[in-house]
């Protein structure tokens, strides 16, 4: 019985485990499917980031340039595994190659710090776990950590765990750097997604991101694809902030595992922690007396390593351990290797790089066995790394850090001993290096404590071959001499050639006259300026190519010549107002300089002098009667206009001022204003009360106190009674320190002594100089000279202004620095102006940077200047890129630089260049720019005849001014020689002679250098803040941008000036941080200005100077403490909104500013499409308000309207031709009438814009002028929306807008009626647009130092506003201080020269008729770049440089040995803004591939070309011109397209064919030219690193048998880094496209942009294909602007200046076409013909 409760017990008990177990399996599927749902889900946010990334973010990346301008805390940051593996999958490297790496990251970086860049690298340690499955890029990271930090002052951070850490968060809110540089794709998907968090964790901080990929950099500049921050970025992260967390989490889990999986495969421990503790056991057991790094490391890897491998063997238990058994190496093979390692790292330490750089190629691969043995190995050389980070306490040099081991060497060693080392050939080690492989060995042999090692000998104790195959180095060494032909140039007889490069050429190689080469030289007919060679028919050159709208006799002609005129003259006078001046031309020689009156000898006057007198002295006083009389009538309506609105008031009574000349008339007139604004302070005070007064109204009493005393007291034009009203009004505002210093008052000891309490009613209740500083700091009198210059009418010109014209009177010239809205053109219009007085053969021309700029300045020439030309003549003509008029037969010729360039170059145009008497360069910063900065060197460098170069921002004037001073001592020289040698120019037309003479007039050579730098106008910045819908707007002092680490090491900015006001701020704040302050009581403001009156605004300045000189002081002695509170006070907070929340509000701001009176504002911005869609945002928001108080009205105004129909239609139907009708009907007809008219007024009243739903100022412009100016937009296809906006006062501005748009907006702008205009910094360069305000709206990496300053000194217009102001509006705190206290960028010299000038030099001196001429301009090109000036060896460069671009244009036909231009010459030079497209466009057209591709369609008509056919021409014209490349990450894409296929084919094969024949002939020429410029490099600095300078030149080179023969290989290394051939590479890989900066010699001073190879396939560093934006093909194909906005992601306003360009390159090939063949019907000529004709009507359609 009792079996039974057992039997019962055990079947219950095992249901229950079955039970259970059956809970826990659905259990465990829970979980699974719960892990498997939460793993998808995490896995699908992953893929929305990358789809982000790759889909919307990379494709719309902007190509800029990165580094504008830096100062010391402008920094961005690098990710370091970015660069980490950018560097290790470079194409040229070889995988082991250390020290290649490590030059490869430093050159990186040292092309960032020599152009300025100051930045930050960033390892996060958690990327570490990325590696582990490859353990020689773990060691090798960790080697570059050490380096970077114990090797060099870059600052390197490796305390952040991960990018969503907070301490790292919090870091980028602290520094708010610039931007980050990361890399988009890793080394595996893991490592991508990494990045990938990285980047969108990035762009949510609000910081920008830069890809590594395609970063490209030049001798000026870093290009690279730039990420601009967004709010989408930041509400896209929100969203998903905790899965990302969670995600990232997961990916660290899984990344530690596999770390450990790996380890454990290479190495069986089963912990990392455990290789960790026998690391840290070596180290201790090791003897701390060796301090050579490399040898350290070596000796406990190479121990650690043969210890645990022999316990793996040992040890027969794990699966895994058996499995590695069966391929492992033996003991003793792995002793053979590691000693064979340790004969290369002693061969490391002691070998020169120079012996090293020879090191024999080996090409074969190690076997998987030793492959796995040495993964092992790197895997404990990172421990051993990573735990000497800990061992402070050890003395160590790291600079072998870079060096550690060589894969190369190693393999050399192992071939030699397996293959080469034999009976007879047995090569001597050598003592020192034996010694040390024996020292090493020893050490290794202490350190192992579970076996044995074996002696160090010999090295080779197995048979075991570690290597794959044999292969000899020889053989790949005697076909690479194959490769390396001798340089040799082909002999050219030239006297430009001597001339430049006559000091060098005895020293180069020339092949002899029966040479192949010479013999073998293309044998082409003279190219013709005038006739072509092959057609002879008349040639044209870029000139005549360019839309002409010259005048014609016709009367069609004439009217519109007529209109035009009438414009410029409108458009001018919205510029300057009416200054209209006839000139009238001299025979008498030019005046000279001015000079004052008081200095001329007095002469006795004759009779008629003195008539002239005394009736200029009556008509003085018969005006001054007519004033006063005038003053009588209108003083009692200005004293009301002051008492009901003082502002309107005073600008009334200012304006009168202006025109009236009589003083005492003015005098009566201040006088009268002191008594308003005084009775009105005194009504005001009585009002208020005991509440904060309004101290406007009082500044304006002392400000006409200091008119009144400034202006009329040394005029003696003030009474007694008047000097105690102004006594009176002094002790009312409190200042009774002042009464004593005014005339005819006395004030007693008593007086003094006497309380003040009865002035506290009207007291300000601050000192006087603290009131004139703090409250009418713009109204402080500005030092002007009173004194008229005869030389300028309608102004009074500045002491530096009368010296600009003294330079133009005595024909010098000069390099003008000074602020936006100084008065600086004045000169120039002046300059002109001599020019037309003095004649009408002299030319003077205008070069401006852009096309609106050409426009302003032209307008501005019709205004001022008129003049009776003779027939044929005119004052003033155009020159840019796609128009021109009058250009070569007007005395004043405005043009772009590129224009005036291709005058200068022209043969045919030497005649009209001797005519130029002056020239003047705008905006000439722009030689340091971007685009076209080397054709500003090449005019400056060509002009003989005086010049004047204006700009506002210049850092380096002195250095400029120097160079060109250079220039004028050579044309001194020149002209001296020229003068004396008879001209080859022989005279064609009559009165030659006579212009020969005016050649050679006396001309000054002295280059002056005048630099004013202060602003008419103070400027004061503010921060605009939204909180709960309202806008703050915060004052930034200029000094909050400054740090005090700043100070201490620069001092304050040259340009970082203070407001009257903000030097009192500056002063309190002082006070306040330094209590204990010596000189508190002499800077106080009453003690520094004790008891003056009229306080200047020179004074003020000099008080801001003592103010800044003391807090300098203060860091200096110590209490920089103190220093940094008074920054830190200084500093506003203003609260933070998100993007989207400033942009909703933007229009809010704008009505805020209208509101505080700061009307008219530019708001400046970088992006296109949002410059129009804000303008269109404010003009809504009117719309709307005005719509909110239109309700009421609307019912009103429909029933109106009906109404108004009846009655029209009624009076319509009236037939008043019967007289009896009419007399019948009469009077109800004029009754109808009347009511007609009524309802119409009534519906104008209700459709009326009210005054406060518009910023338009309808004061400012009659009906008729804005009729006039809205006429011009009525042709444009945004006339409506332009016309909308400006009928509400606002614009907007930009490249894409239409001209006329553009225009008018500037009219209505200038004239006062358009208050808001949005723009883009194209309105920054130079157009006269001066406002009250100036916004900055957007942060942008184009929002640079240069641009702020050019944008900013728009506010304040002179004469209209005494204070600027500059706003920012929702740009980071952080940015504002780089902007404010950084430095405008060096001009710095570009590289002058390529292929396509010089052949344009060439056909100058060959073909001109005046050689000696074009000789001398060709010279001073060629001799005088910025780049090389003052620098010999850059000059030996460009010598060398033009030498062998002649050389190539020689072997091509283009040029003869003589120098004479031929063959196709004239195509390429007229397409020589696409270098090197031009000359393969010719290559493709002389192999007849045009020919063979353009066969007309057979079942079409005659001549008529096919779809296909017309594709495929474009096609092949996309590869050569304005290509535009996409990162390497776009293809990956997973976009959808909807019209554009936006990735541009390759080309067709027979193209690719003669593109890579063209390649291969560039390519040996440009070889062998390295391979000469090679010996001009600095080879000391070639053997270093190029950031740490860590010499590898210095050691000695060894007795040594065996590193001779495995470094012997010397041919094709000449013009190589030494670094770089340690991965064996040579001359062969130099041209390259994608590797070319990383393998030529870095001192040459060359990059891949100088070498002219033409790759239509781009790759980036890393080798990832970088493929064309085939927008112009998809436009060809669909002709639709959206679709490439849409697709191939370019906005339309660029999509569209893209387009039109590539339609410039067509009609010039068609018209060369046309000029190269004598036959009319050839297929080629009809192809282009039609593919223009249909390009170009698609593109007018859009």
């Amino acid at each position: 019985m009792a079996s039974k409760p057992s039997q019962t017990q055990g079947k219950a008990s095992s249901e229950s485990s079955k039970l259970q177990k059956k809970t826990k399996q659905v259990s465990e599927r829970k979980v699974r499917s719960e892990s498997d749902f939460k793993e998808r889900d995490l896995q699908r946010c992953m893929e929305e980031i990358t789809d982000l990334i790759l889909q919307n973010e990379i494709p719309k990346a902007e190509y800029v340039s990165l580094l504008n301008d830096y100062v010391e805390s402008e920094f961005f940051l690098v990710d370091g595994d970015s660069l980490f593996i950018t560097c290790a999958n470079e194409v040229t490297l070889q995988r082991g190659q250390n020290l290649h790496f490590f030059y490869l990251v430093e050159r990186f970086l040292l092309d960032l710090t020599s152009k300025g860049a100051k930045y930050i690298i960033v390892f996060f340690k958690d990327a570490e776990y990325l590696y582990f499955k490859n353990p020689d890029l773990v060691s090798l990271r960790q080697a570059l950590i050490m380096h970077l930090k114990k090797n060099t002052e870059i600052p390197i951070h490796t305390e952040f765990s991960n990018c969503l850490d907070y301490s790292w968060q919090h870091f980028l809110k602290e520094n708010y750097p610039y931007f980050l540089i990361v890399s988009d794709e890793g080394l595996d998907q893991l490592q991508t997604n990494f990045l990938h968090l990285f980047i969108i964790q990035t762009l949510s901080s609000r910081i920008n991101v830069v890809l590594t990929s395609g970063q490209e950099s030049d001798v000026l500049r870093v290009y690279g694809y730039h990420i601009h921050s967004v709010h989408y970025h930041q509400s896209f992260f929100k969203q998903r902030e905790a899965t990302v967390k969670l995600y990232y989490k997961t990916l660290m889990k899984n990344l530690k595992e596999l770390s450990t999986k790996a380890s454990l495969s290479v190495d069986d421990c089963p912990d990392l922690e455990v290789l960790t503790a026998k690391v840290h056991k070596k180290l201790s057991q090791f003897d701390k007396e060796m301090e050579d790094l490399r040898y350290i490391i070596c000796i406990i890897t190479c121990s650690l390593v043969l210890e645990m491998h022999n316990k793996v063997l040992e040890s027969k238990t794990t699966s895994t351990t058996q499995k590695y058994m069966n391929t492992a190496l033996t003991l003793q093979e792995t002793e053979d290797l590691m000693k064979m390692y340790c004969l290369s790292v002693v061969f490391l330490h002691h070998l020169p790089l120079e012996q090293r750089a020879r090191v024999r190629f080996i090409d074969v691969s190690w076997k998987k066995e030793a492959l796995r043995f040495m993964q092992q190995h790197k895997l404990c050389e990172f421990f051993v790394l990573k735990h000497l980070t800990t061992q402070i306490s050890w003395k160590m040099d790291f600079s072998p850090l870079p060096d550690l081991s060589d894969n190369l060497l190693w393999k050399n060693i192992a071939f030699y001993y397996e293959v080469e080392k034999g009976p007879g050939f047995d090569l001597d080690i050598g003592t020192i290096i034996c010694k040390d492989y024996e020292l090493l060995w020893k050490h290794i042999t202490a350190l192992s404590e579970s076996y044995n090692t074996g002696p160090p000998f010999p090295l080779r104790t197995t048979s075991c071959c570690f290597l794959e195959k044999e292969c000899s180095p020889s053989r790949k060494d005697s076909a690479s001499k194959l490769a390396f032909p001798k340089p040799g140039l082909v002999p050219m007889e030239n006297a430009i050639v001597n001339e430049f490069t006559g000091d060098i050429l005895t020293d180069l190689p020339f092949l002899k006259s029966d040479d192949p080469v010479v013999i073998s030289l293309k044998k082409q007919k003279d190219f013709d300026e005038l006739q072509h060679w092959h057609s002879g028919k008349p040639l044209s050159d870029d000139y005549d190519r360019t839309h002409a709208d010259e005048t014609s006799k016709s009367p069609k002609a004439l009217r519109q010549q007529q209109k035009l005129q009438a414009y410029l003259r409108f458009y001018g006078e919205s510029l300057e107002g009416d200054l209209s001046k006839t000139i009238v031309a001299q025979a008498d020689p030019p005046k000279k300089a001015y000079t004052d009156g008081k200095k001329s000898k007095k002469v006795q006057k004759t009779k008629a002098e003195i008539i002239i007198e005394e009736n200029k002295k009556r008509k003085k006083t018969e005006e001054e009667d007519k004033e006063k009389h005038q003053w009588a009538t209108l003083s009692v309506s200005i004293e009301m206009k002051i008492k009901e609105n003082m502002t309107s008031g005073i600008k009334y009574l200012e304006n009168f001022l202006k025109k009236c000349l009589s003083a005492s008339v003015k005098c009566s007139a201040e006088l009268a204003a002191l008594n308003v604004c005084f009775s009105l302070w005194q009504e005001h005070c009585r009002t208020e009360g005991k509440t904060e007064k309004n101290l406007n109204i009082a500044a304006e009493v002392m400000r006409r106190i200091h008119s009144l005393i400034a202006n009329y007291e040394h005029l003696d034009l003030l009474k007694e009674s008047e000097f105690h009203l102004i006594g009176k009004c002094l002790c009312d505002l409190g200042f009774d320190n002042l009464v004593t210093s005014l005339k005819y008052i006395k004030v007693s000891e008593d007086e003094r002594k006497e309380p003040k309490r009865k002035h506290m009613e009207y007291s300000v209740g601050m000192g006087s100089s603290r009131f004139q500083l703090q409250c009418m700091g713009h109204f402080l009198i500005r030092e002007e000279r009173k004194d008229p210059d005869p030389r300028v009418q309608h102004f009074i010109p500045d002491t530096w202004q009368r010296e600009l014209l003294d330079i133009v009177d005595n024909n010098e010239s000069a390099v003008i620095v000074a602020p936006t809205s100084s008065g600086k053109t004045y000169a120039s219009y002046y300059c002109m102006e001599k020019v037309l007085r003095d004649g009408n053969d002299g030319v003077i021309v205008y070069v401006a940077p852009t096309k609106a700029l050409v426009n302003q300045v032209w307008a501005t020439i019709y205004n001022r200047f008129n003049k009776v030309m003779p027939p044929g003549l005119t004052i003033c003509g155009v020159f840019t890129r796609d128009y021109r008029h009058d250009a070569l037969n007007s005395q004043i010729l405005v043009t772009v630089p590129q224009c005036l360039e291709i005058l200068l170059l022209s043969p045919r145009r030497q005649e009209w260049a001797k005519r130029i008497k002056y020239v003047i360069f705008d905006e000439v910063h722009c030689l340091g720019g971007e685009i076209g900065a080397e054709v500003w060197e090449h005019l400056l460098a060509m002009i003989r005849c005086p010049f004047l170069a204006l700009s506002a921002t210049i850092s380096n004037p002195k250095h400029l001014a120097e160079w060109l001073r250079s220039i004028k001592k050579y044309w001194q020289h020149t002209e001296t020689v020229l003068a004396q040698t008879p001209s080859s120019f022989t005279p064609v037309k009559k009165g030659a002679k006579e212009k020969k003479s005016a050649r050679v007039q006396n001309i000054s050579y002295e280059v002056k250098l005048v630099m004013y730098g202060e602003r008419y106008n103070d400027l004061e910045k503010h921060v605009c803040s939204l909180s709960h819908g309202d806008f703050t707007i915060h004052h930034y002092h200029p000094c909050a941008a400054l740090t005090a680490d700043n100070l201490e090491r620069y001092g304050f900015p040259l340009d970082l000036s203070l407001s009257p006001r903000e030097t009192v701020i500056l002063y309190d704040t002082m006070v306040k941080a330094r209590r204990d302050w010596p000189k508190a009581n002499e800077l106080d403001p009453e003690v520094f200005f004790k008891d003056k009156i009229v306080i200047t605004k020179a004074e003020a300045r000099c008080y801001e100077t003592k103010l800044k000189d003391e807090l300098e002081m203060w860091i200096k002695q110590g209490n920089k403490k103190e220093a940094k509170e008074v920054l830190e006070f200084l500093k506003p907070h203003p609260t933070y909104s998100s993007e989207t929340e400033m942009r909703t509000y933007f229009p809010h701001f704008v009505e805020k500013l209208q509101q505080i009176n700061k009307l008219p504002a530019l708001f400046f911005l970088f992006n296109i499409k949002r410059v129009e869609h804000l303008a269109e945002e404010v003009c809504a928001f009117l719309e709307e308000k005005q719509s909110k108080r239109q309700i009421h009205d609307s019912e009103k105004e429909e029933q109106l309207r009906m109404k108004y129909k009846k009655m029209e239609k009624s009076l319509t139907g009236q037939n008043l031709t019967d007289e009896a009708k009419v007399t019948r009907k009469k009077e109800k007809y004029f009754v109808l009438d009347a009511g007609l008219d009524n309802i119409r007024k009534r519906l104008e009243k209700i459709s009326e814009i009210p005054p406060d739903c518009t910023y338009a100022n309808w004061q400012a412009i009659d009906n008729a002028s804005l009729e006039k100016i809205f006429h011009r937009l009525r042709f444009l296809r945004k006339h409506k929306i332009l016309k909308d906006l400006a009928l509400r006062g606002i614009g907007y501005h930009h490249s894409s807008v239409n001209m006329k748009g553009k225009q008018v907006v500037e009219m209505l702008f200038r004239r006062g009626f358009i208050q808001v205009v949005t723009a883009t910094g194209t309105l920054a360069l130079g157009i006269n647009m001066p406002c009250k305000s100036v916004v900055f709206v957007q942060n942008s990496v184009y929002l640079d130092a240069l641009n702020y300053r050019q944008m900013s000194g728009r506010a304040g217009r002179r004469g209209q506003d005494l204070l600027g102001n500059v706003y920012f509006y929702d740009i980071p705190l952080p940015k504002i201080q780089k902007l404010i206290k950084s430095n405008v960028p060096e001009l710095r010299g570009q590289f002058p020269l390529n292929i396509s000038l010089i052949l344009r030099l060439m056909l100058l001196a060959s073909k001109a008729d005046d050689k000696k001429d074009a000789e001398a301009k060709v010279l001073s090109v060629l001799k005088h770049s910025l780049l090389s000036f003052k620098q010999p060896r850059a000059l030996e460069m460009l010598k060398l440089y033009f030498l062998f671009s002649l050389q190539f244009l020689v072997k091509e036909g283009y040029v003869d040995r003589e120098g004479n231009t031929t063959g196709f010459s004239g195509l390429v030079t007229h397409l020589h803004y696409y270098e090197p497209s031009n000359i393969v466009l010719v290559e493709f057209l002389v192999k007849g591939l045009f020919h063979k591709l353009c066969q007309p369609s057979e079942t079409k008509k005659q001549n008529t070309f096919s779809r296909d056919v017309m594709e495929t021409l474009v096609l092949v014209l996309a590869h050569l011109f304005t290509r535009k490349v996409c990162p390497a990450s776009a293809v990956h894409s997973r976009r959808k397209f909807y019209q554009s296929k936006v990735f541009l084919e390759d080309l067709p094969e027979d193209f690719a064919a003669t593109l890579h024949e063209y390649n291969c002939k560039i390519g040996d020429n440009f070889r062998q030219f390295l391979q000469i410029v090679s010996t001009l490099a600095d080879m000391k600095q070639e053997y270093k690193l190029p950031l740490s300078e860590f010499d590898f030149s210095s050691r000695r080179q060894p007795d040594s048998q065996l590193a001779s023969h495995l470094m012997s290989c010397d041919k094709g290394r000449t013009a190589v880094s030494p670094f770089v051939c340690l991965s064996g590479n040579t001359e062969l890989n130099l041209l390259h496209p994608e590797t070319v900066n990383s393998v030529i010699l870095r001192t040459i001073g060359i990059t891949a942009a100088n070498i002219p190879v033409f790759h239509t396939k781009k790759y980036d560093k890393q080798g990832r294909h970088m493929p064309l934006n085939a927008y112009v093909l998809d436009f060809y194909k669909h002709g639709s602007l959206v679709a490439m906005e849409q697709d191939n992601a370019i906005h339309e306003g660029e999509a569209y200046n893209l387009l039109k360009d590539f339609g410039l390159v067509l009609k010039t090939i068609r018209t060369s076409l046309h000029e190269l063949c004598d036959n009319e019907n050839d297929n080629v000529i009809l192809a282009f013909e039609q593919l223009c004709e249909d390009y170009w009507s698609k593109l007018e359609k859009v």
